[in-house]
């Protein structure tokens, strides 16, 4: 048995798995010790200026620490952090680097779109029996890129990185509260554009289920079954209705900023961006069905997603 922590660090988020592997009759089994989730928001502005922020790398710098002391209290043997679409896409993300570097041991690895994906694929794949027999589509919903990846059991058939997330168009589009229908018509036209260029690369057509990766989905899928709080195990596995994703997501978007904060399940750091994630994930899904001539018609909700996959690729 070997004890990893992982840490996956992206526009909105950053998240923190220490975990024990263990393999037994050729399968790998992620026990979890501490699973962890802080909102730092890295990607502020990085739409709009092209750089880090300084107030966003103070807030990742203390999470990041808070990390390295939890990491050697718990005694990991092997760490991995991995960075991905705000840190992509800054100019000044060796100030990131260099400063996570310092504070870990361990340098920071600015993956690409393709290993995000993979990675997502892995993580989410590990733990659904969805897999036997289909090819599945897993989609990870981010703030800064969504990744669009097609695989069965015996991997990742084809992927894609697309750079639309939920910070990225709320930033960009959805600056009223709540958006006017002009703010929701020029974000949906950037999600179209990017399913575009997804379909490009990732034949979306063929697959015969969907999963849905990340904070967005996970939180749109709690106001769907309307929680009494956020709770991974009834979240983790739950096959929804596109229709009710569909209405679960423009509830949250037409909703005001109070609203959304008073809904019990909701992360306050995921208030401001939820109704961009909402409708990237309601248009993601009308089109599967599209593509798919009414084959999509649910889409599943994992709780497990890269911050697995990085954990299981250093164990």
């Amino acid at each position: 048995m070997t004890r990893v922590a992982a840490i996956d660090c992206g526009t909105n988020s950053i998240r923190l798995l220490i975990a024990d592997i263990d393999r037994n009759d050729g399968r790998t089994v992620l026990n979890d010790v501490v699973r962890e989730m802080r909102v730092v928001r890295l990607g502020q502005g990085v739409d709009a200026t092209g750089e880090l922020a300084p107030e966003a790398l103070e807030r990742t710098f203390a999470a990041t620490s808070d990390y390295a002391r939890m990491i050697r209290e718990h005694g990991a043997e092997r760490v991995r952090f991995v960075a991905t679409s705000a840190s992509r896409d800054a100019r000044n993300r060796d100030v990131f680097v260099d400063g996570v570097k310092d504070l870990l041991g361990v340098e920071p690895e600015v993956i690409s779109g393709d290993e995000e994906a993979a990675l997502s694929f892995a993580g989410a794949s590990s733990v659904l029996p969805i897999l036997d027999g289909h090819e599945v589509l897993v989609v990870d919903l981010g703030g800064g890129s969504t990744e669009f990846v097609l695989g069965t059991a015996a991997g990742v058939t084809a992927a894609k990185s697309v750079d639309i997330g939920c910070v990225r168009l709320t930033e960009r589009h959805l600056r009223n509260d709540p958006p006017t229908p002009e703010q929701i018509a020029a974000a949906e036209a950037d999600v179209d554009a990017a399913l575009g260029r997804a379909g490009r690369d990732v034949p979306l057509e063929r697959a015969t289920a969907v999963v849905g990766v990340a904070g967005s989905v996970t939180t749109i899928t709690a106001h769907a079954l309307r929680l009494p709080e956020y709770s991974p195990e009834a979240i983790h596995g739950a096959v929804l209705p596109i229709r009710d994703v569909r209405a679960a997501a423009t509830d949250l978007l037409s909703m005001t900023r109070d609203q959304r904060a008073a809904l019990p399940y909701m992360h306050p750091g995921r208030v401001d961006v939820i109704g961009a994630g909402g409708l990237v994930w309601r248009r993601i899904l009308e089109r599967m069905g599209e593509l798919t001539r009414g084959r999509i018609t649910a889409a599943t909700a994992s709780e497990h997603d890269i911050l697995d996959g990085i954990a299981l690729s250093i164990g």
